[in-house]
């Protein structure tokens, strides 16, 4: 079988002599990976982020109170979502490319300042159209940090404590945004509020900047992997990346159905309606409806970090295969929550607090083990654009398809019924889809473990 652009270059075939075990200039240290500043690398990068995953929600918190404001509908607030993803598409892969031509940290710093930027400008704006423009560029702003961010703790951390390091960057990222979101709410008590909100985003932009700017070290790309750690980063990455390389992925099975899969994430449209369901559908004020955000988000905590210490577990038990088993069971414990949760009628808030909470507590169960498995198919140098066109494109294509349907669909149908088909089906749908890996994963590990072997022996000279 051919090998992957995606997986290795052309010069580097998926099979070929093996490095003698008994040299130590040919054989890796068995002990795992531990590079430099990781920990606080992995901090700084998770208080940048939290800027684009509040990014993500406050437009959806406070839109009731813009809403009131601007005279808009849940049409708006579908154009104004899809929107802010559509153009992370292009943004996304753009500012990676960015990075290999300057620097990683240089685009970290960038993208939080013209963040800030963008979000002070719109707190200003009069009418649905400055909001749109301003709230676009600062998505596309702000989404270059997360593609970069992933691929650096890729970077920082090998194989076996991935999955944990990702457990504590998304669930810290959540913890903070879910009382964040709350506390934004509180300014929708005056008809002006909403501007404030705005404003705290892009100062919170601003700070993250400055603390990249000072704190951060790029640990080099492929630092982690224990087959290259006694070569140079010139020899670990020995090329630029082509677009031909880029477009290679897609021929790396696993990578194509990842990508499929986030095409199939309907989960992602509770961030977008959530609180406008619970407000136009159960009759709650924006305020009350908002509490909500706490509990999904210590519920995003306990999946994120439980599913960290799941995954790890299961790579012991079932190599290459417990991380299929455990994504697909994430996919069916949202939808059986969401399911519970949005097509009864429960009057309290309290009850939906707690079905938040478990549609928290599965979506968080994803990044631990989706994030890894796109790491360990696809070879150091092509990581930042593979998460550039999981997190910016396909996850965004899937939110924009989401949004701007459910939105029209909401006002003739209600949201209750598009949760039903989207919240449930779809990621029923999907759990079977992601059955497939099962063939393709297991091998497209094992090309990727042979191509960075030969690569370190042709660089050791062997």
């Amino acid at each position: 079988m051919t090998q992957p652009t995606s997986a290795a270059p052309a010069s580097e075939p998926a099979s070929g002599p093996t490095p003698d075990p008994t040299s130590s200039r040919t054989t890796p240290a068995a002990s795992p990976v531990k590079v430099p500043y990781r920990w606080r690398n992995l901090s700084v990068l998770t208080g940048a982020t939290i800027v684009d995953n509040t990014e993500n929600s406050l437009t959806s918190t406070l839109f009731p109170a813009i809403a009131a404001a601007l005279r808009l509908d849940s049409g708006h607030l579908g154009t104004l979502a899809a929107l802010g993803k559509l153009v992370s598409a292009p943004a996304g892969p753009m500012w990676v490319w960015l990075g290999t031509r300057t620097s990683r940290k240089f685009v970290l710093v960038l993208t939080s300042v013209l963040g800030g930027v963008f979000g002070i400008a719109s707190g200003f704006a009069q009418d649905f159209a400055q909001l749109l423009i301003l709230n676009t560029l600062l998505a596309a702003s702000i989404i270059g940090g997360a593609p970069i961010a992933n691929a650096v703790i890729m970077d920082s951390f090998d194989d076996r404590s991935r999955g944990r390091a990702i457990s504590y960057y998304y669930g810290a990222i959540s913890a903070v945004s879910a009382f964040l979101g709350p506390a934004l709410a509180l300014f929708t008590r005056d008809p002006d509020g909403w501007r404030y909100g705005l404003f705290t985003v892009g100062v919170i932009c601003l700070l993250a900047a400055l603390a990249q700017a000072l704190v951060f070290k790029d640990p080099g790309v492929g630092a982690s992997e224990a087959q290259l750690t006694d070569i140079s980063e010139e020899q670990r990455v020995r090329r630029r990346v082509s677009v031909r390389e880029v477009l290679g992925l897609f021929r790396v099975p696993t990578f194509s159905i990842m990508m499929a899969s986030r095409l199939l994430s309907g989960h992602l449209l509770i961030g977008v309606f959530g609180i406008q369901f619970l407000v136009t559908e159960r009759g709650f004020d924006n305020p009350t409806a908002a509490v909500v955000l706490i509990p999904f988000g210590v519920g995003y905590v306990a999946g994120t970090l439980g599913g960290g210490w799941i995954v790890g577990r299961l790579d012991a038990v079932l190599p290459n295969r417990g991380r299929i088993v455990y994504i697909q069971a994430a996919q069916v414990a949202f939808a059986l929550a969401a399911f519970f949760g949005t097509q009864f009628d429960h009057e309290r808030i309290e009850v939906y607090g707690v079905f938040w909470a478990l549609m928290g507590i599965a979506q968080g169960l994803n990044p631990p083990v989706n994030r890894p498995i796109v790491a360990s198919v696809i070879v150091p140098e092509l990581r930042g654009q593979a998460f550039a066109i999981f997190i910016t494109v396909f996850e965004t294509i899937g939110w924009a398809m989401f949004s701007l349907g459910a939105g029209q669909l909401a006002n003739s149908l209600g949201i209750q019924s598009v949760f039903l088909w989207i919240l449930v089906g779809l990621m029923l749908v999907n759990a079977l889809v992601l059955g497939a890996l099962y063939r393709v994963y297991p091998r497209d590990v094992r090309r990727v473990e042979e191509a960075l072997a030969l690569r370190r022996q042709q660089a050791l000279g062997s």
